[in-house]
């Protein structure tokens, strides 16, 4: 075949991330798997099978319709980490029951419920005691999950850079730690010397116990990952010094999971970062230098998304990842003006800002996804959040207003200055353009006649020019 012939399959040259979205799908899991050979061994092609999941959730205060929209949501949540939702079901309480989470009658009625669907999971929509998971778990005699560890299941299967893993890592050992439990008794065995799983020496004597050595091993893992996380942290603290000291002023794109952060991204400065219809899609945070239609330079990041009761371990354990919102000198706010409760959405982003000490970084509300959501709800998020811009990152709608009103809210240099700069000197009116705000521009026979504003740097190699 002529080389002319070869055709890539892509309009243009893909993006890291289309190639991150092929790989993602390269195995998909379905819903069954079928086969008429009594031994599978001989198929050569399996299907992967769902885990049959039954979602059980606690309405405590507020409306029907947010317990419903919760419910979809934990959904959406366990259909992406693979599973397929055979029922929901949830209960109008005070509080959680201290034991099982849901009352005792409940826990019959899901005992059934999980015997009549053949489901092998129970999702619960909350965060449980160690207790609570051993009961319910004796009780409905199949595996059950809180949301904590399904949110730290779809973490570790997204993250893809070092410190990602690390940091997932991190949060599933700091929540595993407090619910190690003894299966038939094996984790409960005294033993002492080489009997202590091979350990000998170290083993801590004929008193420590299975649980206790895994415990301590775990304490270990999380000892080396936050030594692992505090060098990378170093490293990550270095680029944004050098942002600092060039005074290069940085744009943080923060919001709820799907809500189009990453669409956005790509919109505004040609990222090419991967794209998907799914929570939690992109997790590794992607920054990009871009700069303002006057040519101011600026850089814009992406950060993970956030979710109503984001894990208070992934918060903690992605703390230096999450900085870059706190460090940056504008937060863009991306709601999804589709979703069924946006002013939810926006609640439970500046609950997570402010726990990260981000509450005071001057922030923009940009309502994402216009061609789906309805006019009237756009209408009434505007009116709601005076500040904010109607946009569709998909359709490009709105977005040289979200351009605008980012430019306007970027630092301005502090410095005014006027100048005649030589024409030897072109590399001074380029750092103008770049760093600093020009208001007029002259060419003369002497040189360039400048005034605007400069960084204090800037203005300073400037003053030798002062006219």
């Amino acid at each position: 075949m002529v080389a002319d012939d070869f055709e890539s399959g892509y309009a243009d040259e893909p993006t890291t991330g289309d190639l991150d979205l092929v790989e993602r799908h390269e195995l998909r899991r379905v819903a069954g798997l079928r086969t008429e050979l009594d031994d599978i061994t001989e198929v050569e092609y399996r299907q992967l099978r769902l885990e049959r999941v039954v979602l059980v959730g606690v309405w405590t205060e507020g409306k029907v319709a947010e317990i419903e929209n919760a419910m979809a949501e934990l959904a959406l949540l366990a259909e992406t980490a693979g599973s397929e939702v055979l029922e929901a079901i949830y209960q109008r309480r005070s509080s959680p029951d201290p034991a099982t989470y849901i009352g005792r009658g409940k826990v019959e009625a899901l005992a059934e419920i999980v015997q009549a669907t053949g489901a092998d999971t129970v999702i619960c929509d909350g965060e449980l005691a160690p207790s609570q998971l051993r009961n319910l778990e004796d009780r409905v005699k199949v595996k059950v999950v809180d949301r904590t560890a399904l949110i730290l299941d779809i973490f570790a299967q997204h993250a893809k850079s070092k410190e990602g893993q690390a940091q997932v890592e991190l949060a599933q050992l700091n929540y595993m730690k407090q619910r190690l439990r003894g299966w038939g008794g094996n984790l409960s065995r005294q033993a002492g010397g080489r009997a202590a799983g091979g350990d000998g020496i170290g083993g801590r004597g004929p008193g420590e116990t299975k649980i206790e050595t895994d415990r301590r091993r775990i304490n270990d893992r999380i000892a080396k990952l936050r030594r692992e996380l505090k060098e990378m942290r170093g490293t990550r603290e270095t680029k944004r010094q050098g942002r600092r000291r060039n005074q290069v002023p940085s744009v943080a794109i923060a919001g709820y999971t799907n809500a189009g952060k990453s669409s956005l991204l790509n919109r505004l400065t040609g990222a090419g970062v991967l794209v998907e219809d799914a929570l939690f899609a992109t997790l590794d945070p992607t920054t990009r230098r871009t700069q303002t239609p006057d040519g101011r330079v600026f850089t814009m990041s992406d950060t993970v998304g956030f979710v109503r009761h984001l894990p208070h371990q992934l918060v903690e354990a992605f703390r230096s990842t999450l900085e870059e919102v706190a460090d940056a000198d504008l937060i863009v706010h991306v709601v999804d003006g589709s979703h069924p409760d946006p002013e939810g959405q926006l609640t439970a982003v500046r609950a997570v800002l402010a726990e990260i000490d981000a509450g005071d970084v001057p922030e923009l509300v940009v309502i994402n996804k216009v061609d789906a959501a309805d006019p009237l709800v756009v209408d009434r998020l505007r009116r709601r959040e005076p500040h904010s811009v109607a946009v569709s990152a998909r359709t490009g709608e709105g977005i040289a207003e979200a351009l605008a009103a980012i430019e306007a809210d970027l630092p301005r240099p502090r410095v005014e200055f006027t100048a005649l700069v030589p024409y030897a000197r072109g590399d001074l009116i380029d750092r103008i353009h770049r760093d600093g705000e020009i208001a007029t521009i002259e060419h003369t026979a002497d040189g360039t006649h400048v005034t605007g504003r400069a960084s204090e740097a800037l203005a300073g190699e400037l003053a030798a020019y002062a006219v």
